[in-house]
């Protein structure tokens, strides 16, 4: 037998089928940074129209998780998608380095400050471990894939970004949004320091609930109110409250009643006998069998409104306290009548304010009760509350004592309960210097991704309190400010003086400010004032990227066109940002904001250490690649809780392969291929191949418009829907006979190839956002001159082609029909392969004439040796109806003509040529021939 193998043209490329991602990516990344990638897309991009997406910077703060991940491989798919748009865009990556959790893991090394170390030694060892964890993340992000200027990132304690933070806070100060306040906030007792809003999360708590009696001071006045004589109130009066904070009770200034609730005077009987006491009518029942007490009888009912200033005892306190009015109180829980403590609570600071009620401060940092608190000196408050319930049940107080299950503020980062406490401190005001309506008034000018973002910052900004901004500890920017010793009032010259210290800082850090002697700046004034010891809040820091990065970076400007980071940043991030630009530029500091969900096991869960679910981005990308990892964030619906999981990222891996296989395919199939003296003409490809180009152009479109909105997981969709229908499962099927069996330099070759060529332009382009090193990998195979790198291209404008000659619709749907029947013909061991069948299809007119423009060329869609379309007026009787077509009956068998050697086509003329026995007339054709001529497939 003759060997005709060298007359074929087999797939041929030095791609692999293999990735082994695990071993080439770190070559390649070794590559991208020895030949300066990064900032060879900067130099070919510049002068473009700019892109800004800034990094909202991670805490420099142990190994990188898969929330990182996901959150640094969505920025980098914005980034060179917006890049192949033909934008500059330049990534800076950023850390937030001043905080709390350093300072913890500093603690734990060197001691606390005063200790062992003083406060400079330890701020320098809070900048070493900073930078230690800054280098082993940037390692893991780079081994993301993810380009940008690592090498000059932006760093919170960088002294240029303090001082310009320092500059903004000026501004701040100069357009009035600054005040010192002796007011409630969050305290963690743990941090011994206030909290802002962004770092207090809710967790399930168990508070013991009580009910307690409030003695009424007069009686006269209170049946006067109610409109009875005094002798009519016979019993002891009282006004009850209830609370899920007993150690507040000392602190306690006043009851709080809703002016327009009904409340009625009641007679009632419980274990002390006879006695009377004031409730919402509505709440009566509830409140009255949560005490046990029955057979209430009602003698009076007036508005909330007539009972304000009624004078009440203290429940075991020499002092009185007063009836208040506040909105706040509703009859949804307790008893209607709200326990006011000042010192303790937003809503009771806002009472004390309205009422000018004193504020108590009887609690230290952390957490317990001053030596001269009356019954409790020296007790941490949650210890103190099992003896103040002991004490009002002693005073025949207590009314009702139960266990509480609610959502309590916790510390985020301790994950311990927080408590309200009165303290001095700064804050940013919501409302004096109109930041709050200006901010609300940019929100509507920001595009949110997805759209519901923007209900959830409004309701944020809406209904949060002033910005607490100080903390007293030791690691971040100074509230660099002079204060008078008697007056307590800003030295006048603040704004000038605030300049001198960012130039100080600018040369020796936040250090500058601790080691400054007042004098330097004050001269003979030094004597009057004190410096402020206070550090700002972390978010302070990291919401001023906009100021010290956006508008200081050479390759950066303000606003930025996105900000892109984990939904829980609406009320982090997001939201300080906005705040301070509102505040310095009177604009929001961005023109859009994308969030994405959090990181859940395949079963919803969180991940846990504990449970074993927890998926390391390292050992993913040690193990599998990153390009697998950088393809199941782009598959993944981010807009929710993102899945992963090992058997999850398998199937990505799986579907990775197939695409893989896919570009392998097509750089097998250019071999011998050169598009500058090769590729034919759009109007001269052959019919299948201008459908297959015209259908990527379509796809294409679809892409980039996904890519715009930002619809990732639609792309990964459509690419992999177009691998595996249109190309794998019918294009490149069809095509294998005219690649391997035609001439190597014919039209119908070259055709197909150049349709091959703008498909493989195409495709690498759509992949190089998500599979970054894959797509190098293919662009250094594709034939032609190019630049170096992907990275340094735009989309690629594929050719307007149509192929209205044959409606290709139909006949992929025709095909799958038969492909049905042929199936069933190789379970039944009629037929091996589909060559070895026969196909006579009987159609309606409208169909015959689709298919009958291909001609013998049906053959080669249907891959059968013969294939013929009839009327369907002609059908025989085991001709069998399409499953899901109307108007086609198919009837396939065996063909019983030899098969070729060749194409293994089963043709009639195999051996009719006495020189070539072994193969048909097409194959002998383009062996010895002019060639086979096609037209269409």
């Amino acid at each position: 037998m003759t060997d005709y193998k060298a007359t074929l043209n087999l797939p041929k490329t030095d791609f692999p089928m293999r990735g082994n991602l695990a071993k080439r990516e770190p070559e390649r990344l070794a590559q991208w940074e020895s030949e300066g990638l990064y900032h060879k897309i900067r130099e070919r991009f510049k002068g473009r129209p700019k892109f800004i997406l800034p990094d909202g910077p991670p805490y420099a703060n142990g190994d990188i998780h898969i929330g990182h991940a996901v959150n640094k491989i969505l920025k980098d798919m914005v980034v060179k998608s917006r890049t192949l748009e033909g934008f500059d865009v330049p990534y800076v990556p950023g850390w937030d380095c001043h905080g709390l959790p350093i300072e913890l893991k500093v603690e734990a090394k060197v001691g606390k400050v005063g200790d062992k170390v003083d406060a400079k030694a330890f701020r320098q060892a809070c900048r070493d471990y900073a930078h230690e964890q800054i280098d082993r993340q940037r390692t893991d992000f780079k081994r993301l894939g993810v380009l940008g200027d690592w090498e000059r990132p932006y760093l919170t304690m960088h002294p240029k970004y303090e001082a310009d933070q320092l500059r903004a806070f000026g501004k701040m100060i100069e357009r009035g949004h600054l005040y010192k306040g002796y007011k409630p906030v969050h305290w963690c007792m743990d941090c011994r320091s206030a909290m802002a809003e962004a770092e207090v999360e809710y967790q399930d708590h168990t508070s013991p609930a009580v009910d307690v009696r409030f003695p009424i001071a007069d009686k006269a006045d209170l049946a006067k109110r109610f409109g009875l004589a005094a002798d009519q109130l016979d019993a002891p009066a009282f006004l009850p409250i209830w609370t899920t904070t007993p150690w507040t009770i000392p602190a306690n200034r006043a009851v709080a009643l809703s002016p327009n609730l009904e409340y009625g005077l009641y007679a009632v009987t419980g274990p002390q006998g006879r006695e009377i006491t004031v409730l919402p009518t509505e709440m009566v029942d509830t409140v009255l069998g949560r005490w046990g007490f029955s057979e209430p009888e009602r003698l009076a009912v007036v508005a909330g409104r007539e009972l304000l200033r009624l004078t009440l005892q203290h429940p075991y306190l020499a002092r009185e306290v007063p009836v208040v009015l506040g909105d706040h109180v509703t009859t949804e829980s307790g008893t209607g009548a709200v326990h006011t403590a000042p010192g303790h609570g937003q809503e009771d600071y806002l009472m004390g304010l309205e009422y000018d009620l004193p504020m108590d401060h009887q609690v230290n940092e952390r957490g317990v009760f001053f030596e001269e608190a009356e019954y409790i000196g020296g007790e941490h408050v949650f210890k103190a509350n099992p003896k103040l319930v002991a004490l009002l049940e002693d005073k025949g107080m207590l009314l009702h004592h139960e266990k509480y299950d609610h959502s309590y503020p916790h510390c985020w980062r301790h994950k311990t309960p927080v408590i309200f406490r009165g303290t001095p401190q700064w804050f940013v005001s919501m409302d004096n210097g109109g930041m709050r309506e200006a901010a609300l008034k940019e929100i509507g000018h920001v595009a949110f991704t997805p759209d519901w973002g923007e209900a959830r910052i409004r309701s944020m900004v809406e209904n949060r309190p002033d910005w607490c901004i100080s903390r007293q500890r030791s690691w971040g920017v100074p509230i660099a400010l002079f204060l008078h010793r008697k007056t307590g009032e800003l030295h006048p010259e603040t704004p000038r003086l605030l300049e001198e210290v960012a130039k100080r800082v600018e040369v020796d850090s936040i250090d500058a400010w601790f080691d400054l002697d007042p004098a330097e700046l004050l001269g003979e004034e030094a004597a009057d004032y004190e410096k402020v010891s206070d550090i700002l809040d972390v978010w302070f820091d990291s919401g001023m990227v906009h100021f010290c990065v956006l508008g200081e970076h050479e390759d950066l400007s303000f606003p930025a066109d996105l900000f892109l980071e984990g939904s829980d940043q609406h009320r982090g991030w997001f939201q300080s940002s906005l705040l301070t630009s509102v505040a310095i530029n009177d604009v929001a500091p961005y023109k859009g904001v994308l969030t994405h969900g959090f990181t859940v096991d395949e079963k919803g869960r969180k991940m846990s250490k504990s449970m074993g679910n927890v998926v390391a981005p390292q050992k993913v990308f040690n193990q599998m690649g990153a390009d697998v990892l950088r393809l199941w964030v782009a598959a993944s619906d981010y807009r929710g809780e993102i899945a992963v999981s090992d058997e999850i990222l398998k199937r990505v891996a799986d579907s990775y392969r197939r695409m893989r296989n896919t570009l392998r395919f097509l750089l097998a199939n250019m071999a011998g291929f050169d598009p500058a003296k090769d590729a034919v003409a759009p109007s001269e490809m052959l019919s299948l191949d201008r459908w297959v180009v015209a259908r990527a152009g379509e796809l294409q479109d679809e892409i980039r418009g996904a890519y715009d909105r930002y619809e990732f997981h639609h792309i990964y969709q459509r690419v992999h829907n177009f691998c595996v229908n249109d190309l794998g499962g019918f294009y490149l099927d069809v095509i294998k006979d005219r690649q391997y069996t035609t001439q190597a330099d014919s039209h119908a070759r070259r055709s197909c190839q150049t349709a091959l060529y703008h498909i493989a332009e195409a495709m690498v382009r759509w992949l190089a956002p998500i599979l970054s090193f894959t797509s190098e990998e293919i662009w250094e195979h594709l034939p032609g001159e190019r630049d170096e790198s992907i990275f340094l291209e735009t989309w690629y404008e594929l050719p307007s082609v149509t192929a209205d000659d044959v409606d290709w619709q139909a006949v992929i749907t025709v095909r799958e029909q038969v492909s049905r029947v042929l199936e069933r013909l190789r379970n039944e061991e009629a037929i091996g392969a589909s060559l070895d069948a026969q196909v006579d299809l009987y159609t309606s007119d409208e169909l015959k004439t689709k298919l009958a423009v291909l001609g013998d060329e049906l053959r080669f869609a249907l891959i059968t040796s013969e294939a013929a379309v009839h009327g369907e007026t002609d059908k025989p009787a085991e001709a069998e109806a399409a499953q899901e077509m109307e108007g086609l009956w198919i009837h396939a068998r065996r063909c019983d003509h030899d098969k070729c050697a060749r194409c293994w086509h089963r043709r009639p003329d195999v051996g009719a040529n006495r020189e070539h026995p072994e193969i048909c007339g097409r194959c002998v054709n383009n062996v010895d021939g002019e060639g086979e001529q096609r037209h269409y497939a």
